[in-house]
């Protein structure tokens, strides 16, 4: 959201000054407040003021960080100090510059992962390490010494052919896979671990260096570098406070960052460390700054640039035809990520790469990470698979939570809806339109004065007969509850909270306080245990006046949002619970925030049901609890564009339930980038519609008849294949597997892919190519898949694979592929709602492969409460192959009882049958009607009627 100037001015905006209206005092306090927060706060309303935020070069310990250049270590193994116990490797690294002690600690996991955690030996106190993240303790893989020299220890890592090389002076890692080098640590010299010392004068450190001159031969500059690297750690600017505009962070513990390269031999294609405005493919950062990972409030951003926006998830991954690996870097501090790729054959690496494997040059990717202040905590997922890392992901953070099933439909939103009479009006606007939907949303203006967890007594009086007559159509609600609490002793969320001490602290102890949409706000420490347990205690039906069990919740400016704060968040030397500052988990708060209001949906209704929480802050482990989307985007071409690889980028580090505000949340789109828009967004995860308060209404039917009917074709093809989405976040929560996907992860060995951000496949089923471009008359497709088949989901039209073509569209295309083999259920009545559809019947679509076969699944159960997890599920599984289709159970523990029932089979690709059979359990069977197209190649089974959950057989004769 963005300020305005208006806003700024009326009294809500200014703290402290009600019933002083009548004084010349209290008008010059307001204009005084209000300009004061207009000139900290105001952006121009054309784009991100990017001075607003740091770069590389304004964070001091990025600077530090990156002054080191790659060369060789200063830090040695002292291998003689080695303890290796089954699943555990200890060993200690010296710092040759200053003779101080690190423990590295190296541990196999199971399921081909390796663990390396680098922390100070006896540190002046205790450095922060990220909890809550990992589900679990990841278990242990053996680990045995199968070599050892003088420099050098191997070991094998597991039962999977691993085996790490750890090099003593000067340290390295190299995990190698038979003979092929798959990873190095620290080969280009650049781990720098920044001690935690006592605060001492610089000037008395400071040195003469010798200085350089033209007789100095090669060997004495070597010496000189080399005595240098071994003085003393001198304090430099920006070590024990900083400034940035008008801030100061006072750093009282000093300089902590911590720093560590990876090189990846072979790879040329790097993904992940989301969030970013730009290409799934990352680039490299020689040149510009590196990729930032800290969660900040950016308003209306740029795109294709490394700017940090408002989430963080430090996993990379890396792809080539042989493998793919993941670097999953646990520290939730400002991170900066340097990308950049050389030939192998160049470096150190290369040439010990080339003596290995033989060949000439080879690729290399090299990356490198840098965080303000914590441990060095990272996991190594090697794969070989795409699939495998993502398993291996899911194992320490978790899968994506199973979404309520109404929250796959549509979403109607914008900032604001005005009040309970507007709310009803939209509702029935929908009905009359013949547009299905599924919720509506309330943002800021619907709580009494921006205190959350209220309602406006004018605008929204009675909020249960406004959700009770949502609910008689079954429809839902979603309201905003932010994290910044508005200070005002007759608020009953403030004083609680205020009495029970959970606010953040300032670093002098008192409550930390900043400017947000209340005017002078509290901020929640979320950190907290006991934060989080009232938070969610908070969602209770007799606490939440006015809630009920179809009203759900919407967590914005929870990076958290300071207006008045450096780079328009917190102070970082602001203190939470447990003394830790603000800098060590300012990347954890949205995470915590979007965790406390997950449980309190969860707990309001005793457990029982399936919460639905959006968030635009998150971290790694944010799936478990929810959506995410992409934040205040633009109603501009390249902002539709760019939400594909945006979430994409978040699918493949795990948070697949992503997407963008359709239309875009600033501007005004024209009728065809709002329906194009429409187009794509029912195409991806999360469909929600949203914009701006300034902007004009937006609801379909407000763009003429034609434009509204391309809208209606959208939400319906959306909602057709809801049964085929609930499918894909099941496989999410079970295997780990994105929703959506890149083509790559479908098809690893087709290199052509590696970089395609226009294209992506839903689950294994679908490929889609959104029309992004404004007035296109055709687009380029690619179809990917040696020797596969696809066919037009809307013309049934057969395509061989792989070829790219040229595909004319008009505005009613949308390019949506079925990939042969597949088979996909679909429930094609439109209803208004989801939970209209709740028993109509599916409709098979079986897509047939070259050799003439096809396989599906279906998930199935209320679609709202846990109960699946006591077995109260159908997992169907659909084959077919020889001409015959059979139904069967893939998980026969689960049993749930639906009147939903099969109305038709249309099988693509197949020659036209003499007759179809249906036979059930038993033996009997019965003759099905059937017609076939020959221009299509497509059988349409009419009627088999039988339960979805039953067994059965369809015989084409």
């Amino acid at each position: 959201m963005s300020l305005r100037w208006a806003e700024l001015l009326s009294e809500s905006r200014v703290p402290g000054v009600r019933g002083e209206s009548g004084s010349k005092m209290a008008v010059a306090r307001r204009l005084l407040g209000a300009a004061l927060l207009f000139t900290v706060c105001f952006i121009p309303a054309l784009t991100v003021d990017k001075s607003n935020f740091k770069t590389c070069d304004q964070s001091s310990f990025c600077q530090r960080q990156r002054k080191l250049q790659p060369g060789l270590s200063t830090y040695r193994a002292a291998l003689g100090s080695a303890k290796l116990s089954s699943d555990k490797l200890e060993v200690q690294l010296i710092d040759d510059r200053n003779q101080a002690s690190l423990l590295l600690e190296v541990y196999g996991l199971d399921g081909n992962m390796t663990r390396i955690k680098i922390n100070e030996i006896n540190p002046l106190k205790p450095r922060y390490e990220v909890p809550d993240v990992l589900v679990g303790t990841p278990l242990p893989a053996n680990l045995q010494v199968t070599g050892q020299d003088d420099n050098t220890l191997e070991l094998s890592l597991g039962e999977t052919g691993h085996k790490l090389l750890v090099t003593g002076t000067p340290f390295r890692l190299d995990i190698l896979s038979g003979q092929d080098l798959v990873l190095s640590v620290n080969s280009r010299g650049l781990l720098h671990f920044e001690h935690l010392r006592e605060r001492k004068d610089t000037d008395s450190e400071k040195k003469d260096v010798p200085a350089e001159t033209e007789e100095a031969n090669a060997e004495e500059l070597e010496s000189v570098k080399e005595e240098e690297s071994k003085k003393p750690e001198v304090d430099e600017p920006g070590m024990w406070d900083e400034t940035f505009k008008t801030h100061t962070d006072s750093k009282p513990n000093g300089p902590s960052s911590v720093g560590l390269d990876f090189s990846l031999p072979g790879f040329e294609n790097v993904y992940g460390i989301p969030e970013h405005a730009d290409n799934m493919k990352l680039r490299t950062t020689e040149g510009t700054d590196p990729y930032r990972l800290y969660n900040l409030d950016v308003f209306q951003y740029d795109l294709y640039n490394t700017m940090a926006l408002y989430g963080s998830v430090p996993l990379l991954l890396a792809h080539n035809v042989k493998r793919t690996l993941g670097i999953f870097w646990l520290n939730a501090a400002e991170t900066w990520v340097d990308i950049s790729s050389n030939i192998a054959g160049k470096t150190l690496l290369g040439k010990m790469l080339q003596y290995m494997q033989g060949g000439g040059e080879t690729p290399q990717t090299d990356v490198r990470w840098m965080s303000e202040s914590g441990i060095i905590d990272v996991f190594l997922l090697l794969g070989p698979s795409p699939f495998d890392v993502f398993k291996q992901y899911a194992s320490l953070t978790g899968t994506q939570a199973l979404p309520p099933y109404f929250s796959l439909g549509y979403h109607q939103c914008r900032w604001n809806y005005n009040d309970e009479e507007d709310v009803r009006n939209v509702d029935a606007g929908f009905d009359e339109h013949d547009l299905p939907y599924d919720v509506i949303w309330l943002d800021i203006e619907h709580a009494d004065g921006k205190r959350y967890f209220t309602w406006d007594p004018h605008k929204f009086p009675n909020p249960r007969d406004m959700l009770s007559g949502l609910k008689n159509k079954r429809r839902k609600m979603v309201a905003i509850v932010d994290p910044h609490i508005k200070i005002d002793s007759g608020y009953r969320i403030h004083n609680d909270i205020r009495s029970q001490n959970l606010y953040i602290k300032t670093k002098d102890g008192s409550d930390y306080e900043g400017w947000c949409w209340p005017g002078s706000a509290a901020y929640p420490d979320f950190t907290n245990p006991e934060m989080r347990k009232w938070w969610a205690s908070m969602f209770a039906y007799d606490k939440y006046e006015g809630s009920m069990d179809n009203l759900f919740v919407w967590n914005d400016m929870n990076e958290p949002s300071v207006f008045n704060g450096p780079e328009v968040t917190m102070h970082k030397d602001a203190v939470h619970w447990g003394g830790w500052e603000h800098r060590d988990v300012h990347n954890l708060y949205g995470f915590y925030v979007q965790r406390a209001t997950s449980e309190g949906l969860i707990q309001r209704s005793g457990g029982k049901e399936r919460p639905f929480v959006l968030t635009r802050a998150f971290f790694a482990g944010s799936q478990r609890y929810g959506a995410v989307w992409t934040g205040d985007n633009a109603a501009e071409w390249d902002h539709l564009k760019i939400s594909i690889p945006m979430c994409l980028s978040l699918s493949l580090v795990g948070i697949s339930f992503c997407g963008a505000d359709v239309g875009g949340f600033f501007k005004n789109p024209d009728a065809e980038l709002l329906v194009r828009w429409y187009q794509a967004g029912a195409y991806q995860p999360f469909f929600r519609a949203h914009a701006h308060l300034d902007t004009p209404r937006r609801e379909p039917w407000l763009h003429g008849d034609d434009n509204m009917a391309v809208i209606r074709e959208a939400l319906r093809q959306r909602y057709t294949l809801l049964p085929f989405w609930y499918t894909l976040f099941y496989r999410a929560l079970r295997e780990g597997e994105p929703v959506m996907r890149p083509l790559w992860v479908e098809f690893p060995s087709d290199a052509s892919t590696f970089a395609m951000d226009s294209h992506y496949m839903l689950g294994s089923a679908l490929l889609v190519r959104p029309v992004t471009e404004a007035k296109a008359r055709g687009v380029q497709i690619y179809l990917p898949g040696d020797g596969e088949v696809w066919y037009d989901v809307h013309s049934y039209q057969r395509y061989e694979a792989p070829q790219t073509f040229y595909l004319p569209v008009t505005m009613n295309s949308i390019p949506v592929y079925q990939r042969g083999g597949s088979i996909i259920p679909r429930k094609d009545r439109p209803r208004r709602s989801s939970d209209c559809m709740k028993d109509d019947p599916f409709t098979l679509y079986v897509a047939l492969n070259v050799q003439g076969e096809a396989r599906g699944e279906l998930f199935l159960d209320d679609g709202h409460s846990f109960n699946y997890e006591q077995n109260e599920f159908l997992y169907r599984e659909f084959n077919y192959s020889q001409g015959k289709l059979t139904a069967s159970s893939l998980d026969p523990s689960g049993v749930f009882k639906t009147a939903s029932w099969i109305e038709r089979i249309i099988i693509i690709g197949a020659t036209k049958p003499a007759s179809v059979m249906l036979t059930l359990p038993g033996g009997s069977e019965s003759a099905l009607e059937f017609e076939y197209d020959q221009t299509t190649s497509v059988t349409t089974v009419r009627k088999p009627g039988v339960n979805i959950a039953s067994d059965f057989t369809v015989s084409l004769r």
